[in-house]
C-alpha cells in the first residue's frame, strides 16, 4: 500500500497533468482534493491533447478509480461536458467515477458575483485576477453553512430554500457592484438547470471519504491529485492574492476524509522556470521581450481562461517555502526542454530585503514586491534529447541547472520532464516503491 500525494510546488501551472497522468499507472485510484473548475490540467499522449478541469488526470487509464473529493466546489454542468467528452474517447466507461456527496454545487449567482466583484475592483486598481468562475462565492456560502451540495440536488425544495436564503444577501450585493438584479425566471431556470444536472450525475455519487479510505485498507496506491499550487494556499500562501481553497498537501486529508497518518509521500510539481496567472508579486517575474520568448516556448497560456501567463525565472525561496509547507518527500521537475536555446540561464537563489538575505519569501506580499532576487546564472543549452532516460542524457549546463535546484531546494528529484509527452521523461525514482 502506498498514498502519495501531488502538489503544485508555485502558483499553480506546473504540469500536475503528465505527473498525475504517469503515477497513475502504479494506481488504482485518483483522488482530486480541492478547488473546481478554475483548474485546468492538460495532457498530451501520442500527439492528443486532453484538458481536465474537474475530473482527475488520471482519468486518461482505463479501469482506474477517479474520484472528485468533498472539498471540491463543482460547476455541474462542466462535469457532464467532461464526462462526454471522456466517454467520446473511451474513457470513464465502467464506473470509475465517484463524487463526493459533500461538495459544494456552483451555481451561475456565484459566477455573476465572481465577475463583478472582479470588475469593480479592476475599477480600483485592486483585481485579485480570478478566473470568474465563481470558485470564492461558492467557497463563502459553504463557510456560511448556506451552500448547495452534490447531495441537495436530489431535493428539489432544499435547493429552492438554500437559493432563496443566499439571493436574500447576494441581490443587494449585486445591485451595488453594478449588476442586473436576476429574474424570477433567471432563478427558476437556475434551479431546474441545476437539479437536471444532478438528475444526470446521481449515479456517480456517493460517500467518496469512506470509498477512498476502504481502498487504501485494502492495500492498494492511491494517488491524490492537487489543483493550483502551495503560494497560492488559502492560509499559507500570498494573500490576498490566492485561491479560496487549501492547495498543500495537508488539505488532500481535510477534503477526502482521510487521516495525516495514511499519506506515505508528496511529491511537488516545479516547473524549471516559474509561472502565475492573475496579480499578486511575482519577485522574478522577466519584463519585455524576453517573457514573451519563455511564454511563447512554454504554451503559457491558462488551460481555463487562456490568459497568458506571466513568467520568470525559477524562484528558489518560494520553491523551499513550498517544500516545507506541504512536507514534501520529493519533486519532479517540469518543461526543462523550454528553455532550450537559451545562451542563459538564471535562478533566483535568495532575495534581499532591507539589508537582509532571505531563503524564503517574506510573509506581507508587499514585503515580497519590494524583495530583490539574488540570482544564479547558468550557460544556456540546446534542444533536450527527447529521447532522454536518465540525468546522464543531458547537456552538461542542463544537468548542473538540475543538481542545483536538488540541492538547494533539499530534497531529490523523482522525475525531469523533457517534453509533455509521456515518453519524453526521465524517471529517477518510483513515490509508490
Amino acid at each position: 500500500m502506498s498514498v502519495v500525494i501531488v502538489v503544485g510546488a508555485q502558483w499553480g501551472d506546473e504540469g500536475k497533468g503528465k505527473v498525475v497522468d504517469l503515477f497513475t499507472e502504479r494506481a488504482e485510484m485518483v483522488v482530486r482534493y480541492g478547488g473546481g473548475a478554475n483548474a485546468g490540467h492538460t495532457l498530451v499522449i501520442e500527439g492528443v491533447k486532453l484538458v481536465t478541469h474537474l475530473v482527475p488526470s488520471g482519468v486518461c487509464h482505463p479501469g482506474k478509480a477517479c474520484v472528485l473529493g468533498d472539498g471540491m466546489v463543482i460547476d455541474p454542468h462542466t462535469l457532464l461536458d467532461e464526462i462526454k467528452d471522456c466517454q467520446s474517447r473511451g474513457l470513464l466507461m465502467r464506473n470509475e467515477l465517484l463524487i463526493g456527496l459533500g461538495a459544494h454545487v456552483i451555481l451561475p449567482y456565484h459566477k455573476l458575483l465572481d465577475g463583478l466583484r472582479e470588475d469593480h475592483s479592476a475599477k480600483r486598481g485592486k483585481s485579485i485576477g480570478t478566473t470568474r468562475r465563481g470558485i470564492g462565492p461558492a467557497y463563502e456560502a459553504k463557510a456560511a453553512r448556506k451552500g448547495v451540495r452534490m447531495r441537495d440536488l436530489a431535493k428539489p425544495e432544499r435547493v429552492r430554500e438554500l437559493v432563496a436564503a443566499n439571493l436574500d444577501e447576494m441581490i443587494p450585493l449585486i445591485q451595488y457592484l453594478g449588476g442586473e438584479t436576476p429574474s424570477k425566471s433567471d432563478i427558476s431556470k437556475w434551479i431546474d438547470d441545476a437539479l437536471a444536472a444532478g438528475d444526470k450525475l446521481r449515479p456517480y455519487t456517493g460517500d467518496a471519504g469512506r470509498y477512498v479510505d476502504e481502498t487504501i485498507k485494502a492495500g492498494k496506491h492511491v494517488l491524490f491529485e492537487g489543483a493550483q499550487g502551495c503560494l497560492l494556499d488559502l492560509d499559507h500562501g500570498t494573500y490576498p492574492y490566492v485561491t479560496s481553497s487549501s492547495t498543500i498537501a495537508a488539505g488532500a486529508c481535510q477534503s477526502a476524509g482521510i487521516g495525516p497518518t495514511r499519506v506515505d509521500a508528496v511529491v511537488g510539481i516545479t516547473k524549471a522556470y516559474a509561472t502565475r496567472v492573475g496579480e499578486g508579486p511575482f519577485p522574478t517575474e522577466i519584463p519585455g521581450e524576453a517573457g514573451d520568448r519563455l511564454r511563447k516556448a512554454g504554451g503559457e497560456f491558462g488551460a481555463t481562461t487562456g490568459r497568458p501567463r506571466r513568467c520568470g525565472w525559477l524562484d528558489l525561496p518560494a520553491l523551499r517555502m513550498g517544500v516545507r509547507l506541504s512536507g514534501m518527500t520529493s519533486l519532479a521537475l517540469t518543461k526543462l526542454d523550454v528553455l532550450g536555446g537559451l545562451g542563459e540561464v538564471s535562478v533566483c537563489v535568495a532575495y534581499k530585503l532591507d539589508g537582509k538575505e532571505l531563503d524564503e519569501p517574506p510573509t506581507d506580499p508587499e514585503d515580497i514586491a519590494r524583495a530583490e532576487p539574488v540570482y544564479r546564472k547558468f550557460p544556456g543549452w540546446d534542444r533536450l534529447p527527447s529521447e532522454a532516460h536518465d540525468i546522464a542524457d543531458l547537456p552538461t549546463s542542463a544537468r548542473a541547472y538540475v543538481d542545483t535546484i536538488q540541492g538547494m531546494a533539499g530534497v531529490p528529484f523523482c522525475l525531469v520532464s523533457v517534453g509533455p509527452d509521456r515518453a519524453e521523461t526521465i524517471r529517477l525514482s518510483d513515490p509508490f516503491a
